[in-house]
């Protein structure tokens, strides 16, 4: 807790040109290569893996962490003022680890019993050659769930964590595409996940928590989140190629990834966040994206505001034209929240100030509002695009700055009057 306190109070004037917890976002390596961006971007995204984190066990049979390499992470992109998303993946095609091409990430001690047998494919979609788990071991199922235990207890409440992506499959992201997924073999069962679920929704309380929207599985042998989110269960969602030729029903035959949204209901994103990937299925895709026409008759603040999208990451982007910072700036204004000051008002004692939510999204974090440096009581959570809440700071004074504070963030945030 020293280390975050610290670390807020070297961050406290950095410059606070990004919008936060909101926008396009880069990689850890695009971040750091691009400083003219990386000014302008308040989020970046990494892939992390459990094998490098579990390490090992103890004489009783414990399991062993080592944080230090993720504590790294996270301290880096907080060094750029910026937080991280982050996505533990096992199954990840054609990536070499370990020396072999589709190793899976499962640590070494669960891939050494003797019940413990991965299966493997050669070029399932055309990904690569890839290794998938065997969700057929019980001793793998107890890690997982132990091992996001751990992770929430350790980093839930720490500014420099924004969203946790998590998942099953290629990526994490609800894939085997050309490979028969399995039940219990090959994919977690159903009342695996489940089980899963349940510990993440009482695991992370203040850090969103979020799924691909491919675990819509319409077939309903994939995943229990649709289930899930229908009896209440508020967790984001991430589409990994959005934007993407036939996105959309409109756009004729196909319309995958709108079919996926919708199984989820057309309200989903009041409770929880949207976020995604633009589409690598054409190289031009994320060149174009942030062009005045977009891509596909669609453009970036169109498909930001019809899917309420908070974030969306673009490493690529900065290979075409139109990624520069002043537009990189204006595309996060374009999605997310966009929270000003209506109104700021004396009162006996207290300073009265009205927020009112300009943007497309709610905010999904507990963010208050400082007058002067005095916390007004209360929260932005949830404050619904076109909506307005007041707040009451007391001892405060309507000369003061107007700025967002909250332990999730890495530093306050100027609020802007509008």
């Amino acid at each position: 807790m020293r280390k975050l306190l610290h670390l807020a109070v070297a961050l406290a004037c950095f410059p606070a040109a990004a919008a936060p917890l909101k926008g396009i976002v880069l990689w850890t390596g695009q971040a750091k290569a691009r400083p003219d961006l990386s000014r302008v971007v308040s989020l970046e995204f990494a892939y992390c893996r459990p094998c490098d984190v579990a390490v090992g066990t103890n004489s009783a049979g414990a399991v062993v962490y080592d944080w230090s390499g993720f504590d790294s992470l996270l301290s880096a992109a907080a060094s750029r003022g910026h937080q991280m998303i982050v996505r533990f993946r096992y199954a990840y095609p054609k990536e070499k680890l370990g020396g072999v091409r589709g190793a899976t990430a499962v640590p070494s001690f669960i891939k050494a019993r003797p019940d413990y047998h991965e299966t493997f494919s050669e070029n399932p979609g055309g990904d690569g050659p890839t290794w998938y788990p065997d969700w057929s071991c019980r001793a793998l199922e107890d890690f997982t769930l132990a091992f996001y235990a751990e992770f929430a207890k350790k980093y839930d409440s720490d500014p420099r964590l924004a969203y946790v992506q998590t998942g099953f499959g290629h990526w994490a992201e609800y894939h085997t595409s050309g490979t028969k997924r399995k039940l219990g073999v090959n994919f977690p069962s159903i009342e695996f996940q489940r089980r899963f679920f349940a510990l993440l929704k009482k695991s992370f309380v203040k850090t969103p928590w979020m799924v691909s929207i491919d675990a819509a599985g319409r077939d309903g042998r994939r995943s229990p989140a649709p289930e899930l989110a229908a009896n209440g269960m508020a967790f984001g969602l991430f589409d990994d190629s959005f934007m993407c030729r036939k996105h959309d029903i409109a756009d004729g035959k196909g319309g995958w990834n709108e079919r996926n949204w919708a199984v989820f209901g057309a309200d989903h994103w009041k409770t929880a966040p949207h976020g995604g990937e633009i589409s690598y299925y054409s190289k031009d895709d994320q060149k174009n994206f942030l062009g005045p026409d977009g891509i596909y008759g669609v453009t970036w603040a169109q498909a930001a505001a019809k899917y309420h999208m908070t974030f969306v990451i673009a490493n690529d982007s900065p290979k075409g034209v139109f990624a520069t910072p002043e537009r990189f700036a204006e595309a996060a204004r374009e999605c997310g929240p966009s929270l000003v000051a209506t109104g700021v008002r004396a009162r006996p004692g207290s300073v009265e100030v009205t927020v009112t939510n300009k943007g497309v999204a709610p905010p999904y974090h507990d963010i208050a509002v400082s007058i002067g440096g005095k916390r007004a009581t209360g929260s932005l959570k949830g404050l619904l695009p076109g909506a307005c809440r007041t707040f009451f700071a007391k001892g405060a004074s309507v000369d003061g700055a107007l700025e967002l504070v909250s332990e999730k963030l890495l530093a306050p945030v100027p609020l802007p009057n509008g």
